[in-house]
This record gives structure tokens, C-alpha cells and sequence, in this order.
């Protein structure tokens, strides 16, 4: 099974200071939902694997991530694409769980679910949770990803793309 591993907001949608609190407020990057759509036709299942410290923050509850989880899947049904499942970290970081990127709780329960080991599935990702998670990272320059690459000191062997299309473009052409 091809699987690959992408972080929603700053990946997918685009990022705010003040937290994606409302549907409204989720808005995809360009080109993200047709990407998802060239991974998926590809063969891969994308799943996201993402920290969600709003909902611990109490800035949106269960409800609201849903609603805005909904309007996600829906726009890359209509792209063509599919999301096979979002794995999710409600904790802030004083909570010190297991879940919460760069902890491998998310990935554990990935490879509990689909059966797999996750050494050849790569991770999309802009920020250095995102990448320190990872066992074959990707960073990409939307969302958080100039300050990552600029600011941060990523890890060895990540690989640098303008965005998920050109991730999608680069996957495609391993075929």
C-alpha cells in the first residue's frame, strides 16, 4: 500500500495566527485539492496526521473541527481526490501527551489502522513538528514552510517543494 502522511493547515488549507476556528475560515491553498486528487489517483490513500491545539485552547470544539473537516473532505471529493482519514491531537503542549507532534502517537495509530510500517511513506509537512515526525520528510513553502526552511534547523534528508502540488507532481512521476 502507497500512503503518504500530510499536515492540514499550512499543507492543505491555509494558516492563520488565529486558528482555523470556523468553516468559513477554512480556505484551501491553490492547487492543494487537485494534488490531492493526482496522489490519489496515483495510488496513494492520504491520510493527515495533524496537531489541533485550538480545540484544547477552547478556541472550537469537536462540532466546529468537524464541520470543518467536512467542508474539506467535500472540496476534494469535488476535486476528484479522497482523504482516507485525519488522525488528530486536540492537546496544547503544557499537556505533554503522546499525540502531539513531534510524539509519535499519531504515527502509531496510523500504523496500527492501515497495517503498515511507515519507514517508506512519506510526510508533508511546514513546520519542524511536521518534519521531525517524519520518516521521509517533505517540507513545503506555503503556510509555515519559509520561516521552517529559514529559520529552523531541518532535518537530514528533507526534501523542499514550492507546495503539495509540486509534491503530487514529483510522487506522480515516480510511476
Amino acid at each position: 500500500m502507497k500512503l503518504i502522511i500530510l499536515d492540514q493547515t499550512g499543507v492543505i488549507n491555509q494558516s492563520s495566527d488565529a486558528f482555523i476556528k470556523t468553516p468559513d475560515e477554512w480556505i484551501p491553498i491553490p492547487g492543494s485539492l487537485d494534488a490531492i486528487a493526482r496522489l490519489t489517483h496515483s495510488g496513494y490513500r492520504v491520510v493527515i496526521a495533524t496537531n489541533q491545539s485550538g480545540i484544547g485552547r477552547g478556541l472550537l470544539d469537536m462540532a466546529t473541527y468537524n464541520a470543518i473537516n467536512d467542508k474539506m473532505y467535500k472540496a476534494v471529493n469535488q476535486a476528484g481526490g479522497r482523504i482516507d482519514a485525519i488522525f488528530f491531537c486536540p492537546h496544547t503542549s503544557v499537556e505533554k501527551c503522546s499525540c502531539r507532534k513531534p510524539a509519535a502517537g499519531l504515527l502509531d495509530e496510523i500504523m496500527q489502522r492501515y497495517g503498515v510500517n511507515l519507514k517508506n511513506a512519506p510526510a508533508v509537512g511546514d513546520s519542524l513538528k511536521d518534519l521531525q515526525a517524519a520518516a521521509i520528510p517533505m517540507l513545503v513553502l506555503t503556510g509555515n514552510g519559509q520561516t521552517t526552511r529559514t529559520a529552523k534547523e531541518i532535518p537530514a534528508g528533507t526534501q523542499i517543494f514550492e507546495n503539495l502540488a509540486a509534491v503530487a507532481d514529483a510522487l506522480a512521476g515516480e510511476e
